[in-house]
């Protein structure tokens, strides 16, 4: 009989001066920048190897079109995000203007004597922009958030569980399936607003719900990079996705805004939103090539299925129960088997929180943020400027993705690594180490640039101290990449997808929380202190800023597949420090 697997948490003791990271072979010497060259010149792929990290020798041999490589999906995951972004703005001011209608007609019925300026879909229309509207469309908005929150809770962590097993292309695909219907229902609301009452739109967010949404795709796409990328570098990849995510944001309302003044209409956007999601269907679904190898597929599945014996020897009367329990997943936040320390779990919820708030925020504020902005009361900007306030938004966001994190990634982590193969002659393979100093600092960093972002908001009287504090909060771009790339470091690669998908659990979870709070807040405060959704948002931001002094460095869930005897014991955290202690004395 195999013997069977041990995991161990282990906890570093001696420390690099300069990263805080573990004088270990697992460090790595290749993490690149798009823009900087790696330390021997070589690509990502040889890097990797030459580095030691296993998961690269899995595709061997094959064509280039058949070799994983986040490259794949940076076109794809653009255009994902465009048809995301580009709805954003359209959209909202499509329900707008739909209540708006609903609304002034029912004050005929109400009174025959009233009179108001007709509403255009898709123009200006101030004569929107009073408390009563205001109010319908934020609890609307936040029926619609809750709808999709809900269903993506029980969707997204099953996609992320079943990608471990079945792959992660298929599950990419099957999530813009519900963004395909819910484009055609939101085109057909438009364009026949006396027949199709907008409270369709709600069906929409069901097709979307059921297939994960966003937070499925957003998801899936970080396991693909995970699996794609040696642990070090992974900051570096994940950040050139949210770079595509925020280019996307940036490029799609300057093109929906540009759509409305070619064509005068706003259905043109969701025709061109439509387009948009049937490519990514058929170019990921039949050109980007999946991740996991066969090997590491049927791997989780023997391990899933052994799993599920387990489960049902101990007692099938549970198993539906824990089949039926949406919270199930996040028990890969909460690992109590053999190894497992109070270390590592408190990094994980620790992660987990910072994430959830990130994510929740970014989900939630938009549309009362946008509300805000184009109210009378404020700056009353329309469509035009409020894409242009995104755009900015998103473009600051890139530019720091793709040139501050890869440059601090750079000077802080490849070059101090360079030295130290340098001076040892030797190098280093590359593994799961958990969070480093750098990580930890960047992910400060970025909250508080949210922070001080969250106080301008509130505090600001004018539009280009919004605009700048606007900009502030953008630098905090660094916070989503950083956190999702740190939580990977923390277990195997076999373990990504489900960890990922209790991260999605949170994020659904945090649609449906955020919505309540932040709409229900705003529709109480309106008109007497509009700036209190600020105020909740600044102190989101600070709780997540104190939740990264819970981090402990070098914390991670090793997997050994050496054979080891069934009696063996829990290793320890004291255990994990000796083995490493032994490890830098042999390579010493």
């Amino acid at each position: 009989m195999p013997a069977p697997k041990t995991y161990a948490a282990v906890v570093a003791d001696e420390q690099d001066p300069v990263l805080g990271s573990p004088l270990n072979p697992a460090n790595n010497l290749n993490a690149t920048s798009p823009f900087l060259p790696s330390i021997d010149g070589d690509n990502d792929e040889q890097g990797a190897r030459a580095a030691g990290w296993d998961a690269a020798a899995d595709f061997d041999g094959l064509p280039w079109w058949q070799v994983p490589s986040v490259t794949w999906l940076l076109v794809p995951f653009f255009i994902f995000a465009m048809a995301f972004g580009g709805m954003i703005v359209p959209k909202l001011n499509l329900i707008v203007d739909l209540v708006c209608r609903k609304h002034f007609a029912d004050e005929t019925l109400l009174d025959p004597n009233f009179t108001f300026i007709p509403v255009v879909l898709g123009a200006d229309n101030p004569q929107c922009f009073i408390p009563e509207v205001k109010k319908s469309v934020s609890v609307f908005t936040m029926a619609i958030n809750l709808t999709v929150g809900i269903l993506s809770a029980f969707t997204a962590p099953k996609f992320g569980q079943l990608s471990d097993r079945y792959g992660r292309t298929k599950f990419l695909a099957l999530a813009s399936i519900g963004g395909i219907s819910a484009e055609i229902i939101t085109i057909l609301c438009a364009k026949y607003p006396d027949v199709v009452h907008y409270n369709w739109l709600i069906l929409a967010a069901v097709c979307d719900g059921l297939t994960g949404s966003f937070t499925a795709g957003g998801i899936l796409s970080n396991s693909y990079a995970s699996d794609c990328t040696p642990p070090s570098k992974r900051a570096v990849v994940i950040g050139r996705l949210h770079a595509c995510l925020f280019t996307g944001l940036a490029v799609g309302p300057l093109l929906a805004g540009f759509l409305v003044a070619a064509t005068g209409t706003l259905l043109s956007v969701f025709y061109a939103l439509l387009i948009c999601h049937i490519f990514f269907l058929f170019f990921v679904g039949f050109v980007v090539p999946e991740s996991l190898s066969q090997q590491r597929r049927l791997r989780a599945q023997k391990e899933h299925a052994e799993k599920q014996d387990d489960h049902s020897a101990r007692g099938t009367w549970l198993a539906p129960l824990h089949v039926a329990n949406v919270l199930a997943p996040l028990k890969a936040l909460w690992p109590t088997k053999a190894g497992s320390s109070p270390a590592l779990r408190r990094n994980l919820v620790a992660l987990a929180t910072i994430d959830m708030i990130i994510a929740g925020v970014a989900m939630s504020i938009g549309t009362v943020l946008l509300l805000y902005c184009e109210s009378d009361d404020t700056w009353g900007w329309g469509t035009v400027e409020s894409s242009r306030f995104i755009s900015l938004l998103s473009w600051v966001r890139v530019f720091v993705l793709l040139a501050i994190l890869p440059a601090i990634n750079y000077i802080f982590r490849v070059r101090p690594n360079a030295r130290r193969a340098r001076a040892t002659g030797t190098a280093v393979p590359d593994a799961n180490q958990g969070a480093d100093t750098l990580d930890i600092w960047l992910l400060r960093t970025a909250l508080v640039s949210d922070i001080l972002g969250s106080t301008g908001y509130m505090l600001a009287r004018h539009e280009g101290v919004f605009v700048f504090a606007g900009m502030l909060t953008a630098m905090g771009g660094l916070g989503g990449a950083t956190v999702q790339a740190t939580l990977t470091k923390h277990v195997p690669s076999q373990q990504v997808g489900q960890l990922l998908g209790a991260i999605g659990l949170l994020q659904a979870l945090s649609r449906i929380v955020g919505p309540i709070a932040f709409n229900s807040l705003y529709a109480v405060t309106v008109g007497s202190f509009d700036t209190a959704i600020f105020a909740l948002l600044a102190s989101l931001f600070l709780l997540a800023f104190l939740a990264t002094w819970l981090v402990r460095p070098h914390v991670y869930l090793k997997h050994d597949e050496e054979p080891a005897g069934e009696d063996e014991p829990l290793l320890q955290e004291q255990r994990g420090r000796s083995a490493v202690g032994s490890q830098v004395a042999a390579s010493g």
